[in-house]
């Protein structure tokens, strides 16, 4: 077990400013890239140093603005584009050229949109529920479906409904997200993933990439439509049993295996000689 570092660094986007804290751990393996949820923290993925076949690739892991102790100067600013100008940001800083990239729900879409508009840097891509079409906005539609004036009560009424859901982790997840994401962002982000999973192709962008890709999804939603176009372009399906939209909460040993499974595949074999 290596220890992860915390870290924090101070980015400018456009006129925002942003302050990034995050996770790093120094390796010679291809870099480790993870990309939180909505209503998540970068700690989703801290257990990966208890990942002995990860051991050795380095790893970078930090909180989306609006979210977690990354702190935001501009909430009205944040988007997905501007989530993937970020992580541009963060890789940059961090020395990050070439890496195998995972992200869950609304970082799955940041993924995509960053491996999409740098496809030579990905060694591979596993997107776990990340919003691919209309129908992933089961959570983010809400801001439409459920639209209130007022953001603080928008997002203590979304936090009551998810909590309410029949789904594997709902209850624990709706828990935390108080002490996780600032209500004013919430608007903007759930905005921004309605208008690209409606209108962005993201299904086609997926399917396009050329780096081995994944995805991962709970066995409570096996009825995704598109799944078999997806495992008919190539993509690996990941279904992880006894779960919903949250693996890293409801079955994380499952997770780690399917993820170590796809980076370790993804990764060449040292030349003989």
């Amino acid at each position: 077990m290596s220890k992860l570092e915390r870290f924090t660094l101070p980015i400018t986007v456009g006129t925002t400013e942003v302050e990034i804290s995050g996770l790093y751990r120094d390796g010679t393996g291809t870099p480790l890239v993870f990309l939180h949820g909505f209503g998540s923290t970068k700690e989703d993925y801290a257990d990966v140093i208890q990942q002995e076949q990860l051991a050795g690739h380095a790893v970078l892991a930090y909180d989306a603005p609006g979210c977690g102790a990354t702190t935001c100067s501009d909430l009205d600013a944040i988007s997905i584009p501007f989530l993937v100008s970020v992580a541009e940001e963060v890789l940059a800083a961090n020395g990050i050229e070439r890496f195998h990239l995972t992200g869950h729900s609304m970082g799955g879409l940041t993924g995509l949109l960053l491996a999409d508009g740098n496809p030579g840097r990905i060694a591979s891509f596993a997107n776990i529920e990340g919003n691919v079409a209309p129908e992933d906005c089961f959570l983010s539609r809400q801001v439409i479906t459920h639209a209130h004036d007022d953001a603080e009560t928008f997002f203590a009424d979304f936090t009551e409904r998810v909590g309410a859901s029949r789904f594997y982790s709902s209850a624990l997840y709706a828990a935390s997200l108080p002490h996780k994401v600032r209500a004013g962002a919430v608007r903007p982000i759930f905005e921004s993933m309605v208008e690209l999973s409606d209108h962005g192709k993201l299904l086609d962008r997926f399917l396009g990439l050329t780096a081995p890709t994944m995805f991962m999804y709970g066995a409570q939603n096996n009825s995704l439509s598109y799944l078999d176009t997806l495992a008919a372009g190539g993509v690996e399906l990941a279904e992880i049993s006894h779960c919903a939209h949250f693996p890293m909460y409801a079955n994380a040993p499952e997770m780690w295996a399917r993820l170590a499974s796809l980076v370790n595949r993804a990764t060449p074999a040292p030349s003989r000689r």
